[in-house]
Parts: C-alpha cells; structure tokens; sequence
C-alpha cells in the first residue's frame, strides 16, 4: 500500500520541474492529484506524463476566480482535499535600485497573495489531520544580490506556515515549508551554465538538486511518516544554506 493510498492531493504550477515530479511521486504512491497550470499545452503535457488518477485544471495561482473553478472542479470530482501543495512561484532578478513596481506586484501577487487565497480557498474542502506543503526557497535567509523580492516574498510564506499552523491546530491540519536549494530544472536555465556552476561549487557533494528529490520530500510532509512535523521550514540543499 502507498503512503497516501485513498488520498486527495493538490498541486499547484505542476506543468514541469519540482511539482510534476511530486505529482508524478503522490500518484505513485496512491493519491488521486489535481494540478494546475497556466497554458493548456503544458497542462495537457504533465496529465499525460502523469499517466493516471490526475486532473489538469487550467489556471493561475494569483487568479482568485481562477482558484474558485479549480477547487469547485476538486468538489464537484472528490468532494475533500487531504493534502495540498502550494509550489506556484515566480521570480527575476532586480537590485535596488532597478525594482520597479510591476516587478514588485507581479512577485508578490504570485507568491505571498497566491499561497494566501490557494490555502484560503481550500480550507472548506480539506479533511481535518490534512496536511499543507508551501514552497518558498532557501533565498529568504540568504543575502543573493538582485534576488531581494523574490527574497522577501518567500520570507513571507515561511512566516505563513508559523501562523497557519496555531490557526489550524483545532483540525489537526499541519503546516509545513519546504525550502529547495538550486534544482536542476528549466527555471534555472536563463541564469546560464556559469549560474549553474557556481552554485553546484557551493553544495558539499558537487552538484545541485534533482526535481525528484524534492519530490520524496512533499511525500514525507505529505504522508502521516510526518504526523509530528508542523510548522517547520526544511531546506532541501544539499546543506548550501545552513554550512
């Protein structure tokens, strides 16, 4: 029996990287996954990947309405949520004195707003002893030059699992981070391979991390193996943030 047998799981921005790999690992593992996407093509392309137990349902994490139709879509399918992953982001680089306000909102709408109202929006339909997964990044306690928004967006949804977790006790929802390190998936790709370089030279075992190892991660915060784990922020670096 898998670690979530009977389970329903949702994932957002799961079209590729981190995300699909979790989506791909919890239907391994015997959850039945709703993922979201922006563009139908890619969308369309994880389901298939997927294989199997999956729902794509187009839309944007920061789009309430967007929000409102997946979660109706969750209800009208499976009727509860028993874990959800919020891994939606967005980031560019900007130093202080080239933020403008479009950069600014468009960080911030996605990554602080968004995680808010997903989790928000999905309270109603989630089975108390569940379990919620945010993504923020181990950026929030480093000092990476041009990378101050997108720093402090992630800043805040750590401070969100500490405040959701007191406001959930009641129904035994946990709240949980998971901070990935550099992953080796298509968003690092226009930092350039000296980017890349630079940051396996920084991970003790030589090189950066794989969308699978986040994946087993989600699977631990998701799955009752963490039952005793609330609130916590897990960095997912090969140790780059904490040596």
């Amino acid at each position: 029996m898998g670690k979530l047998e009977g389970k329903v799981a949702v994932i957002t921005a799961a079209t590729s990287g981190m995300a699909l790999a979790t989506a791909k690992l919890f239907v391994e593992e015997g959850a039945y996954v709703f993922i979201t996407g922006r563009r139908k093509d890619a969308l369309d392309a994880a389901v298939k990947a997927i294989g199997r137990n999956v729902t794509g349902v187009q839309g944007d994490a920061s789009n309430l309405a967007d929000l409102d139709k997946l979660y109706e879509t969750v209800k009208k399918e499976k009727d509860h949520i028993d874990v959800l992953f919020a891994s939606a982001g967005y980031g560019e680089f900007a130093k202080i004195g080239e933020v403008t306000e479009d950069h600014f909102d468009k960080t911030f709408d996605l990554n602080v707003r968004g995680t808010l109202f997903t989790v928000q929006k999905a309270l109603p339909l989630f089975a108390d002893g569940g379990s919620i997964i945010l993504n923020a990044s181990i950026v929030s306690i480093k000092g990476f030059p041009a990378f101050g928004v997108y720093a402090a967006s992630k800043a805040a949804v750590r401070s969100f699992a500490r405040t959701w977790a007191n406001d959930l006790k009641d129904r035994k929802i946990r709240v949980n981070v998971i901070s990935p390190g550099p992953i080796d998936t298509p968003i690092l790709d226009p930092l350039g391979p000296d980017a890349k370089a630079s940051f396996t030279a920084m991970i003790p075992r030589g090189e950066i991390g794989r969308p699978e190892e986040i994946a087993t991660v989600a699977l631990f915060l998701g799955s009752s193996d963490s039952s005793f784990v609330n609130g916590v922020e897990l960095y997912v670096d090969g140790g780059l943030s904490q040596i």
